[in-house]
């Protein structure tokens, strides 16, 4: 019994002997992308309110939004868009498209692609954050981003509704997450080359929109118009639908724009204040145009106004003052109406929702305006803004989608197909693609 006691004491003596060393070690080294957290409690509230507010944008409101302007027989088929989009890209995301985007680039690869470090969110712990917001949990910056590569090649889906392959869209969506947003995203928001240049996009005017609507034109060209565009009747089938989307992606936006601050702050203030006023703007403008030009004014006019007054704020959100809002949102309304309406007509190709029109028109307005209008007085970020420095992030983020989403087209055109044949277009996708319908 003694010498059981004996050890006991010995071992418990050795535990305790150990306790400063073990207390002492060293914590992991960090990653280069990484800062110790210093945590902001207020902040994190926020961010962590904006990161369901911007999930909701895309369930249930681009589904929705989309959902209510296709035919009937469609509306399954373009709300399993947006459901396939965000479970594609969220595993992407964990597995290699968080470390590519916000990751430390090699010198080799002159900020155009981030590093594999933080693949599978290896060295990601609860203490850890990025460097660009030290005082929010690495796990919830990485959460929020994700949100908006969720969105983004949802977005896409608008233009080729009522006539893709489901196999397509899910190898799409795949190819273009890794090959096409993550490196703008990378290049812009992590670290790259244009956000070194100075290229000013506060919350995705050029990284969202415009790479979404420039790689929908892309989509609409390539797969052609859907079966008897032109001729047959291809109204929304239920606006009710596209009303409800669009309210809950304005809600939404506030998370995606004030959420951009990073902080809840005087510059959330004033990027949630201007999501509202510019929104507002440009339903005006798009409305009178649209009265001018068709006689009557539309709710799907209000309604896609609002989106586009929403995009074309974006990049500028937190980076203008109220006036400068006002004059985005007055001028993309307008914008936007013809790039959906007059220049779709010009050229003749369909854009089966208006990805291009309302987004790659929207996001070119706002990035450029952002160069005129952003004030160092809201936002010390602003201080060397120029439309020169956005000219050439837009001229390479056009380039890089528009080419990109082409080779992709060319694979899946090659492996998967790309269209449904013509007799299941007719019959709608709903039912060929999904063998579900919906019963009114």
């Amino acid at each position: 019994m003694t010498a059981r006691l004996l050890a006991f004491l010995v071992v418990a003596i050795s535990i305790l002997g150990a306790a400063p060393a073990l207390a002492a070690a060293p914590a992991p080294a960090l990653l280069a992308h990484q800062a110790p957290l210093g945590l902001n409690e207020a902040s994190s509230a926020w961010i962590l309110t904006s990161t369901a507010l911007v999930l909701l944008m895309t369930l249930p409101g681009l589904a929705l939004f989309y959902g209510g302007m296709v035919r009937r027989k469609n509306v399954i088929a373009t709300i399993a868009h947006s459901t396939a989009a965000l479970a594609i890209v969220t595993v992407l995301w964990f597995a290699v498209g968080y470390s590519l985007s916000f990751g430390s680039s090699a010198p080799s690869t002159n900020g155009f692609i981030g590093g594999l470090q933080a693949a599978f969110l290896n060295g990601v712990t609860p203490s850890t954050a990025h460097s660009l917001a030290p005082g929010l949990p690495e796990f919830l910056w990485i959460a929020y981003q994700l949100t908006f590569a969720i969105i983004t090649p949802a977005l896409i889906a608008g233009a080729f509704a009522e006539r893709i392959k489901f196999s397509a869209s899910i190898l799409f969506f795949f190819l273009w997450h890794l090959l096409v947003y993550v490196p703008i995203c990378h290049q812009v928001w992590g670290g790259g080359w244009m956000g070194s240049l100075g290229v000013l996009d506060f919350a995705g005017g050029a990284v969202v929109h415009v790479n979404a609507g420039v790689a929908g034109l892309v989509c609409a060209l390539v797969l052609g118009p859907r079966h008897g565009h032109g001729r047959d009747n291809m109204a929304p089938h239920n606006l009710a639908f596209t009303a409800i989307g669009t309210g809950l992606l304005f809600v939404g936006w506030l998370g995606f724009n004030a959420g951009s601050a990073w902080a809840a702050d005087g510059i959330a203030a004033v990027a949630a204040l201007n999501t509202i006023l510019a929104a507002a703007a440009a339903a005006i403008g798009w409305t009178a145009v649209e009265w001018i030009d068709h006689k009557r004014p539309t709710l799907l006019g209000l309604l896609s106004g609002i989106v586009a007054g929403l995009v074309g704020i974006t990049p500028a959100a937190g980076l203008v003052d109220p006036k400068g809002a006002f004059i985005i949102g007055i001028l993309s309304g307008p914008a936007c109406y013809a790039g959906a309406v007059w220049l779709k007509r010009a050229f003749k190709y369909d854009d089966s929702l208006d990805a291009f029109g309302v987004h790659g028109v929207g996001g070119v307005v706002g990035a450029l305006l952002t160069g005129v209008l952003a004030t160092a007085a809201i936002n010390p970020a602003a201080a060397n803004a120029n439309l020169l420095n956005q000219a050439i992030g837009l001229a390479a983020v056009i380039a890089w989608s528009g080419i990109g989403t082409f080779l992709i087209l060319m694979i899946c055109k090659f492996t998967t197909g790309l269209r449904v044949a013509k007799e299941e277009e007719i019959e709608g996708l709903d039912y060929t693609q999904h063998g579900e319908t919906i019963h009114q």
